[in-house]
């Protein structure tokens, strides 16, 4: 495309917002409605709807005969085309295994096939994705990129017929795409996006900077948002749009190194005048940050699919190991400060799995809405798994925090344990971190307390909107708070299915999570009326209040799915004995959470804050050398044409 022949308006400087402003932003992005039932919805409102999950949801038979035929060939090719090794050591992904994925089908996996894709159900698409990432992690995150939140997602859910149609095909088969949202100086507050779109004729000119685009070094595809000026004819507000990464105008100015995933393609990348046309916007301006939120709903589960096969790693590892590795006369595995270490991770791995699974069947029959689950899932994954590679590390001693080439080269194993836990870390951060998603999805658990009682709270709203506020509230919790004293949980035969003869009975953990459900909601709503107004500050309380949430979620899940098990004859009462295992495990960090959500620090932690930030122990500070060199906290990201050489790589 050819550069404009005269400048298009001047981009507007980046935006100053409130922090007001701010979340009106991100709450006008958010899905208003809840159109389909949520078990994770219902659980955070004391109401313990087993029958939202159990019996655990099964994919279609043609389904699942497509999907294991596909994992045949990627496990194969994951076994003979793909050394970790080398990706680890040269901090690349040869071209040549990204191109023998494309002939696999493997960019298309979530892609429908009329489009060229495999069609894979979100299951078989997570089990996949679990194979390649236990391969290299970093060829794991190349394909979620991809397909999870880059224009293969958004286009299938608000895409029309025309760019399905001229962008789908290519996705699947040869072109990797990859989504640009974050900026140097924007992160988790998109209200303060600065990248322009400028509307100029049939098409929009795009200028700015974004920051850690995965895929962005190799893509051939973008999904970049960008904010559109209001003006005459233009609603304006951030707007997606699909860019070609070759345009004219775009500069991927440095390819960015980590601390793990040393074969992510990930980089810079400044836009100066870039023409884009009209017909490659994503939905109408101003939807960007929806059509975002939107696609990561299901596109986060990719995630906890890599943090799953992890565990399972984990698991292989550590049994290998400690089996092998002899101490005071009998394998450390059976010294119970090691033992204990082993049930926390063989306990996880299968309440993950649970989880993924469950949340991954219920996407692809689409009958419940999601959002809670897949953000619970992302959110306790990402957590546990990077729990379950350290205790790893700290099982293998000093031979884990040993490099696998290390061990190699003294004639040992070459077992990378320190490499995982270095590459699992970004979970905890990638699409949304934990702080970030604690307050999503604390957002979400209290909407029904907002959309009654939410008048009252707010400052803005007059006498007389408080007051219908007031009635509204008090006919909801009338209703409400009584269902919150007494449920199934305290009958001592309900969930008795879940006691089969000869295994271990699970009917205890559900009584026991149907009442902390109830317990869960009465805290909640103690909270608010406690805070009203301030609720939104606490953030302490509300990830703890998330917290007890995703390991209910989590008891919920495993007991399902060993059940499922126990009924299709497939290890079940071995899966019986995990989920009683993690079950107890889970309600021990449930009790404490519960606990500290009333005893903590937070009001004393607030006061050492302000202390910190004005400087009052920084003799503490002293005594050391700080190794940083002096440059700005933030790159500048002033829009004007690029002064760096362009380390765009496609692959060839």
């Amino acid at each position: 495309m050819s550069a404009p022949t005269t400048p298009p308006p001047s981009p507007a400087s980046k935006p100053s917002v409130t922090e007001r402003e701010a979340r009106q932003v991100a709450e006008a992005a958010r899905e208003q409605d809840w159109r389909k039932p949520s078990f994770a919805k219902e659980l955070f409102l004391g109401r313990f709807r087993l029958d939202l999950i159990h019996p655990h949801p099964l994919p279609a038979t043609q389904d699942a005969q497509r999907g294991e035929e596909f994992l045949a060939k990627l496990r194969d090719f994951c076994e003979t085309k793909i050394d970790g090794e080398r990706i680890e050591r040269d901090a690349l992904i040869p071209d040549e295994v990204v191109n023998g994925l494309k002939e696999l089908g493997a960019l298309g996996m979530k892609i429908d096939t009329k489009y060229g894709g495999l069609g894979l159900t979100q299951v078989y698409y997570n089990k996949a994705l679990a194979l390649v990432g236990s391969a290299c992690p970093s060829l794991g995150a190349l394909l979620s990129a991809h397909q999870s939140i880059g224009v293969p997602q958004p286009l299938k859910l608000f895409g029309t017929q025309e760019q399905k149609d001229a962008f789908l095909p290519r996705c699947a088969r040869t072109d990797i795409s990859a989504f640009l949202l974050t900026e140097p100086d924007v992160g988790s507050d998109p209200a303060r996006l600065a990248t322009t779109a400028v509307p100029d004729g049939e098409d929009y000119v795009l200028d700015g900077v974004k920051l850690w685009t995965t895929n962005g070094v190799v893509a051939d595809l973008l999904v970049v948002m960008a904010r559109v000026p209001r003006s005459e004819g233009h609603k304006g507000g951030i707007t997606a749009f699909v860019v070609e990464a070759a345009s004219e105008g775009i500069t991927v100015e440095n390819r960015n190194a980590f601390m793990g995933l040393r074969g992510l393609e990930n980089g810079v990348t400044r836009f100066h005048r870039v023409r884009v046309p009209a017909a490659n916007r994503i939905g109408p301006e101003g939807a960007g940050l929806k059509i975002a939120l939107t696609t990561l709903n299901t596109g986060r589960l990719s995630l906890p699919a890599m943090c799953v096969g992890a565990g399972k790693w984990c698991l292989k590892i550590a049994r290998e190991w400690t089996g092998a590795r002899e101490q005071w006369g009998k394998p450390v595995a059976y010294h119970e400060a090691v033992g204990s270490k082993i049930s926390f991770i063989a306990a996880t791995t299968f309440a993950l799995e649970a989880v993924l699974d469950l949340s991954s069947q219920m996407a692809d029959e689409d009958r419940n809405d999601i959002r809670i689950e897949a953000a619970l899932a992302k959110l306790y994954g990402s957590e546990m798994a990077c729990l379950m590679a350290d205790e790893l590390v700290q099982i293998r001693g000093g031979r884990g925090f040993e490099t696998a080439a290390s061990l190699k080269a003294r004639g040992e194993r070459a077992v990378p344990a320190e490499q995982i836990l270095r590459d699992l870390r970004i979970n905890r951060i990638f699409e949304g971190s934990t702080e970030i998603m604690h307050l999503l999805i604390a957002r979400e658990a209290v909407d029904a307390h907002l959309k009654v009682a939410g008048d009252l709270i707010d400052p803005d709203k007059t006498l007389s909107d408080k007051a219908r506020a007031g009635a509204a509230a008090g006919a909801f919790y009338a209703r409400w708070l009584p269902k919150l004293v007494a449920g199934p949980g305290q009958l001592p035969r309900a969930y008795a299915d879940f006691a089969p003869p000869g295994h271990p009975d699970l009917s205890g953990h559900l009584r026991y999570a149907e009442r902390a459900a109830r317990r869960l909601a009465r805290s909640t709503f103690y909270g608010m009326s406690r805070w009203q107004g301030r609720m939104e500050t606490k953030q302490g309380f509300l990830g703890r209040i998330v917290d007890i949430g995703a390991e209910l979620f989590a008891i919920s899940a495993a007991c399902v799915r060993a059940d499922l098990l126990r009924t299709t004859e497939d290890h079940g009462r071995e899966a019986y004995q995990l989920a009683d295992a993690f079950c107890r495990q889970s309600r021990i960090r449930v009790d404490e959470l519960f606990g500290r959500l009333w005893t903590n620090t937070d009001d004393l932690d607030r006061q050492v804050v302000k202390g910190v930030l004005a400087g009052t122990y920084t003799w503490l500070e002293q005594g050391v050398i700080d190794p940083s060199d002096d440059g700005p906290w933030i790159a500048d990201a002033a829009p004007g044409p690029s002064e760096r050489e362009n380390v765009h790589r496609p692959i060839r």
